[in-house]
């Protein structure tokens, strides 16, 4: 939607733009907030999160039929608020110009890099995580001195309420505004002319948001997903892997973008795994029926999906085992039903739809490796993931996962909790995403890193001012092409 010779808008899109146009001219007005404005509004949006945090978890429990209180307390709110804090302790040092060396042949000069806000940033959240994916993005673009524009997600509507609600609190449309709306508004919301624009999303949306981003060269930071595997080797003992990797899982009932999508495990040692992983699950949810610390699936169309993956791998072959449960699983979940336990699933093949498209629920395949080297060409024969979950004490066997793998973050003997560390960038790679937005490198990347170069009195820069053949520029030219 660019501002230059623009198409007749819709009335919609005429709010939009008008929004965005507040937002670019109270930017313009005070383009450099100081450290104190900021770490004043950090505050402040701290204490509004904190005051509202039973209202958001309520909304998003009611937005999923059932979410889990704790759930949305470990994984939407309390990151949110660790990263603020951690923004507050280090943000005089991320807008601290840094000094560069100028070198020799610019002598005498002075270099310094400045990091300037961009400006107008627009975020655009996903319904998994509606208040951890819309308040740490923009906690990190407060940081570094912008305004934000937000685009909920259709699916959660209570939530996006109390977020409208604490924002309120907080900022005014100049500063921050929320957007709703459905497919539609979310194309036009791509399409404005932001000075950056965060898209946290699937992989083939990233792909239409990249696209209209394009045309008005605004640069995207893409959180995407993909499958990422956990690899257990044989040196780990099933019990601490399945311990270890099936928080992850059973969080948001799978809904996560850096969930485990799927187990490669040792030949011979399927059964056992299956065994060690019900035995957890029903230790976790003892009553599974009637637990209040698992959530559903956020909808009946989602729901759908997942009954459509389940429904062509077990045409092609696979067979399901339902964790909550030691008997055979006698019929597939409904689309209705919603609360699932993680379905396990062996005899999977490549051409079953479950092992092309990242899963996003509760559904976890098995694929069997032999050696190390198979399961190693299974992951790099396929699109980089956002995770990569290695399962192993093996020092030599870690290092060669590290070192023949590419992904956007990884965790050895452990999952998803990377994405919790404050003072490390989270961000895919390929097809799981470019960019990050955590800790400094999230400051950074909403931020302009502008180089100044001064000069005092002195002008050495006339020594190679034309006419040209001089000396003096011929010895320079002896002494630095070299």
């Amino acid at each position: 939607m660019s501002l230059v010779n623009p198409e007749p808008l819709t009335v919609e899109n005429q709010q939009l733009l008008q929004k965005f146009t507040v937002q670019r001219q109270a930017f313009s007005a005070a383009p450099m907030p100081s450290l104190g404005e900021r770490k004043a509004k950090l505050k402040a949006l701290k204490q509004a999160l904190l005051k509202h945090q039973q209202a958001l978890t309520d909304a998003l429990s009611r937005d999923y039929g059932h979410r889990s209180t704790d759930d949305s307390l470990i994984s939407d709110i309390l990151p949110v608020v660790t990263q603020i804090n951690y923004s507050l302790r280090h943000l005089k040092g991320w807008m601290k110009p840094s000094r560069r060396h100028a070198g020799l042949l610019l002598a005498p000069a002075s270099v310094r890099v400045e990091y300037q806000p961009k400006g107008v940033v627009g975020i655009i959240v996903p319904w998994n995580f509606p208040i951890m994916l819309s308040l740490s993005p923009l906690a990190t673009v407060i940081a570094a001195g912008n305004r934000a524009m937000l685009k909920l997600s259709e699916y959660t509507p209570h939530t996006n309420a109390a977020l409208r609600s604490l924002l309120a609190e907080v900022f005014d449309g100049s500063e921050v505004c929320v957007i709703e709306g459905e497919a539609e508004i979310a194309a036009s919301f791509s399409a404005l002319p932001f000075d950056h624009l965060l898209f946290t999303g699937s992989t083939q949306v990233g792909r239409h948001v990249m696209r209209a981003a394009a045309d008005n060269l605004t640069p995207v930071t893409l959180e995407l997903g993909g499958k990422s595997p956990v690899l257990i080797a044989r040196d780990m003992p099933m019990e601490t892997a399945v311990e270890r990797l099936i928080y992850g899982k059973c969080l948001n009932a799978g809904q996560i973008c850096v969930a485990p999508d799927y187990i490669l495990c040792p030949s011979g040692k399927e059964a056992e795994f299956i065994s060690a992983y019900r035995r957890r699950f029903q230790q976790f949810y003892p009553d599974f029926a009637n637990t209040p610390d698992y959530g559903q699936i956020v909808n009946e169309r989602q729901a759908a999906r997942l009954v459509a993956l389940l429904e062509d791998a077990t045409a092609k072959g696979a067979q399901v085992f339902a964790a909550d449960r030691e008997q055979p699983l006698r019929k597939l979940p409904s689309a209705e039903q919603r609360k699932w336990p993680t379905l396990l699933l062996t005899k999977v093949s490549d051409d079953m739809k479950l092992m092309q498209e990242e899963i996003f629920g509760p559904l976890l395949p098995l694929v069997s490796y032999q050696e190390l080297g198979q399961a190693l060409d299974y992951i790099k024969a396929r699109p980089r993931p956002l995770a990569l979950y290695l399962m192993s004490f093996d020092k030599e066997v870690q290092q060669k996962v590290l070192s023949q793998t590419h992904s956007g973050g990884v965790c050895i003997n452990e999952t998803v909790f990377h994405v919790a560390a404050d003072d490390a960038p989270f961000g895919g790679i390929g097809p799981s995403g470019m960019g990050h937005y955590h800790g400094q490198e999230g400051f950074r990347t909403f931020s302009h890193a502008r180089t100044v170069l001064s000069r005092g009195r002195l002008n050495t820069g006339k020594l190679v001012h034309p006419p040209y053949g001089k000396g003096i520029q011929k010895l320079l030219l002896k002494v630095f092409l070299r």
